[in-house]
């Protein structure tokens, strides 16, 4: 059943491929997200024993982690027959083959529990995005793609000397404990760690570089250069499943890593690190998002200001990890209705510009609306998720007495606010200009699934089931398990 997620959607993306048809081959994404739904739930809910001597096995985070993926697949691919539909002048023989295979790596991170194997997966969803980032096939989405590619192998070569930092470590242990053959199994580091085994100057620098390594994939300030140009130039549905998708699974690999550190006893080492990258991380993304004029390039610096949020939740520790894997959820939903609806108003515009695009909410009404909600929805507003998740986060900032920090935090989400809110008012109201027409037909699959997200969003913020609160609870308490 492990082997599922990952193999079912590799034989539909090699279906859409060789399939002649343009127009049925745009109908496999939904196929492969309701196949993969239906298998992630049974796995999630029974989950199977390992495979491949453990390197593959249904873990805490993995139960959380991919259910979401799935769940964010499933809206994401019934967007995508409408969304071909609408530009039915591109080929879309690589966008469907690519976006119907991504699942398949980023399911496959989340369910190894292999050290190298995991950088596999994650260097796999990096080159399979690569495709869908230039569906335009414009120099500007040449550029982004390449952008995109470079910097994100940098980030991924430097997370595999990362990764064989931490291998040495393992290898050549501490003083005082005899050498043995390292698995680089998770659950063998952690054990490890917690006997104290591991060579610390190593674990540290492992860490350090790890951090960097998979903060560049997540999007983390200073290491966020290529989310702005990649996430402004890929469809909306693309730059959602970036966003919500690939970043979580990103932050699962750094969360293996912050595991192995807690069972050290390095846990302070961690905290200090996330604290720190999560506050410059929200402040560079306020800072950016004050008088933006590119509403798409605007929700790339919401994205780093989000994964901030996550990180410093992290970096709190405690009831601040279980807020930081709720805001991961939320973000990656909240995300669906602002990308959507923003590349619907980019369709009818052909513009990303605040000059060339005002009246949205008279031109495109169900788009317009959605991408005012979504605002609402993604800066914390009740009875958004975010609003829950950034509430506890904060709780928790108080409790641990991090004062000056969870001040500055709240300092910086009011500024993002403020300025966020400018570009989303200039967008949605007003009146169209002149050139354009007084209404633009809007197809019902492009509606339905940012509605759909706005609807779960929402609905964590009033009421978080007790299935999911425990199993938060348990990755939470996964994660930070001590020596």
């Amino acid at each position: 059943m492990l082997l599922l997620p990952i193999v079912i959607p590799l034989v539909l993306a090699a279906i859409a491929v060789a399939m002649p048809s343009a127009r049925w081959r745009r109908w496999l994404p939904p196929a492969c997200g309701v196949l993969h739904a239906v298998v992630t739930t049974i796995i999630v809910v029974s989950p199977p024993s390992s495979m491949f001597n453990g390197w593959l096995a249904m873990g805490p985070l993995g139960r959380v982690l991919l259910g979401f993926l799935s769940l964010q697949y499933l809206v994401l691919s019934f967007y995508v027959p409408g969304y071909l539909a609408v530009r039915a002048e591109r080929p879309n023989r690589v966008f469907a083959g690519a976006f119907t295979a991504i699942i398949a790596p980023m399911s496959l991170v989340v369910l190894a529990h292999h050290l190298g194997l995991m950088w596999v997966a994650i260097e796999t969803a990096t080159l399979s995005t690569a495709p869908l980032i230039y569906f335009h096939r414009n120099p500007q989405s040449l550029e982004a793609t390449w952008k995109y590619l470079l910097i994100g192998s940098v980030g991924i070569a430097l997370a595999l000397f990362g990764s064989l930092f931490l291998a040495y470590a393992a290898v050549h242990p501490a003083p005082g404990h005899a050498a043995h053959e390292a698995s680089l199994l998770f659950e063998d580091l952690v054990r490890d760690a917690q006997t104290g085994s591991l060579s610390k100057p190593w674990l540290h620098s492992a860490f350090v570089v790890l951090l960097v390594g998979y903060g560049t994939k997540i999007g983390l300030a200073p290491m966020h250069t290529w989310k702005p140009d990649a996430y402004g130039e890929a469809p909306g549905v693309v730059g959602t499943l970036m966003a919500g998708g690939l970043t979580s699974c990103a932050f699962v690999a750094l969360l293996r890593v912050v595991q192995i550190m807690y069972a050290a006893g390095d846990g302070e080492l961690v905290r200090q690190q996330m604290l720190l990258l999560g506050l410059v991380s929200m402040a560079v993304a306020a800072v950016f998002m004050t008088r933006q004029r590119d509403y798409k390039r605007m929700l790339a610096y919401s994205s780093v200001e989000h994964m901030g949020i996550i990180a410093f939740g992290i970096g709190i520790g405690g009831a601040g990890t279980f807020g930081a894997l709720l805001h991961l959820i939320n973000n990656g939903l909240g995300k669906g209705v602002l990308f959507l609806a923003a590349g619907n108003i980019h369709r009818a515009y052909g513009s990303r510009l605040t000059d060339d695009v005002s009246g949205a909410i008279r031109r495109v009404p169900m788009s317009g609306a959605l991408f005012l909600s979504g605002f609402f929805a993604i800066t914390a507003s009740p009875p958004s998720g975010l609003f829950l998740s950034e509430l506890l986060i904060v709780q928790a900032a108080f409790a641990n007495g991090h004062y000056w920090a969870a001040g500055t935090f709240l300092l910086l989400v009011a500024v993002v606010f403020m300025g966020m809110g400018g570009t989303v008012i200039r967008v949605v109201q007003g009146t169209p200009i002149a050139e354009c027409a007084p209404r633009t037909r809007e197809p019902l699959l492009t509606i339905i699934p940012p509605l759909v997200f706005l609807v779960l969003v929402v609905a964590l913020g009033v009421y978080v089931p007790d299935w999911l609160r425990d199993a938060l609870h348990q990755a939470a308490t996964f994660v930070e398990a001590g020596p």
